[in-house]
Formats: structure tokens, sequence, C-alpha cells
């Protein structure tokens, strides 16, 4: 229904330092297009691909890209998913941005905006493994009914590291966790060795948070934060 994944969009009024801040962590930069005005950068592990764009929008947002998607509006409005914006025409790169029940951005594009990096050149970054994105939800039916519609299948639900509602996909993996327990989204990193990484990010100069999810040992999970706002969690692998 949404198309293929393409990013995870994050807005930010200082690309270079968003843009230095990952590529310290060990992301890779990608080969970008000119299809934005705006000063627009990818970094990579070959799992999770930011998109760093240097304007205002919603962040942040699930990107996927749908070819013709004038067209495919009409099948989107028949399962009752107004767009929140939609910019058409022959002039620009097509767009539609979709809201999931708690407000979350889903952006539709019709194009690439960057090249894949060649399978296999991308290291992991100093986070570790790319579990997934958690987006904090008030109501878990209505958003597993949204996001169904995007190919993500719903799983059992898990209450480690802390209670959430994990989703799966070909990919991208989501999960759903309470307000209660973080206010924000969160990209959640899967590391083995947790005290090396954070003793590493202190010698890059990287601060690590001291506000974490409810729930979670500062000992054995730490949380750092981007530039543009977006929180990075890094928990140990699970068994």
């Amino acid at each position: 229904m949404f198309g293929r994944f393409l990013e995870i969009g994050l807005a930010t009024r200082d690309i270079t330092a968003s843009f230095t801040f990952y590529d310290r962590l060990g992301f890779g930069q990608l080969m970008t297009s000119d299809a934005w005005p705006h000063r627009y950068g990818v970094l990579s592990d070959e799992r999770l691909y930011v998109g760093l764009h240097e304007r205002e929008m919603t962040s942040p947002s699930v990107t996927f890209v749908l070819p013709d998607l004038v067209h495919a509006l009409p099948r989107l409005r028949s399962q009752r998913l107004e767009p929140d914006l939609a910019l058409l025409g022959e002039d620009r790169l097509n767009q539609v941005v979709l809201r999931d029940p708690a407000g979350h951005a889903v952006t539709l594009l019709e194009a690439r905006t960057y090249s894949p990096a060649p399978q296999g050149s991308a290291k992991q970054s100093l986070c570790g493994y790319f579990s997934h994105l958690s987006l904090p939800q008030t109501d878990f039916d209505s958003a597993r009914i949204f996001w169904e519609l995007a190919g993500f299948v719903a799983l059992a639900e898990e209450d480690l590291p802390f209670p959430h509602l994990p989703l799966t996909s070909d990919h991208l993996d989501l999960a759903f966790h309470q307000r209660r327990t973080f206010d924000a989204p969160l990209l959640v990193f899967e590391c083995v060795d947790i005290a090396a990484a954070m003793q590493r990010m202190r010698e890059l100069e990287l601060p690590t948070s001291t506000h974490l999810p409810r729930g979670l040992d500062r000992k054995r999970s730490c949380l750092i934060e981007s530039p543009e706002g977006t929180a990075l969690l890094i928990v140990p692998v699970s068994d």
C-alpha cells in the first residue's frame, strides 16, 4: 500500500552538525540526487537509512517510494487514508504525507532521492545493530491497523528492553511503546559491549543522557541525542 521503504526522514536546522554526529558514530554517507530544493544528506549502516532534511517538517517521518503516486491516491483514500499533505505536479518531486493515529508522519515519494550503497560496503556503527524504530502510541490497536496497511506484521507483545509491541517488515522493523515509557520516538540499537561503546562515545565527546525509557538500567543501556533532537537508545543484545 505504501511502497518500498526509503529512509527515516529527520528535520534539522543545522545539517552540518547532524551529519557530523552520525558520521562520528560510523554511519556512511550515500550519494543523493538533486530532487529536493533544500539541503539534504543520507547516512546509513545498511539497516538504518537516515535522511537529513534542512527544513521544517514533522520528524521523524517514515518515508517510502510509491511509483505513480498520483494514481495511488484513490487507493489510499479507499482505505480511509486521507493525506495530511499532497504536493503533486509535473515540475516537482511528488509527495504525500499521511499521519498514523498518534500523529506520526509517513511520507510517500514518487521516486528515490539517493543511490543505494553497494552491498557489504557499510560497517556497523558504534551504536551496534539497528533493531527498530519505536513509536510512542496511545492506542496500539488503531496504530497496528494503520501500519499493517504499509505491509508491517504485528507480533506478540514483548517486555524487553521495555514493554512494546513489535512489528516486522522486509526492510524496516517498528515497535509501539506507551508514552509513559518514553514520550518521543526511539531509534533502538543492540550492542554486544555497551561499556566499550559508552567509553568510545566519551572519547568522541558524544554525551549520553540520564533520561532513559522507564525501567531501564543505566549500567546496561544508554541514550544519546542527536543535534536535531533524535533519541538513539542502545541496549544489550537480546537473548
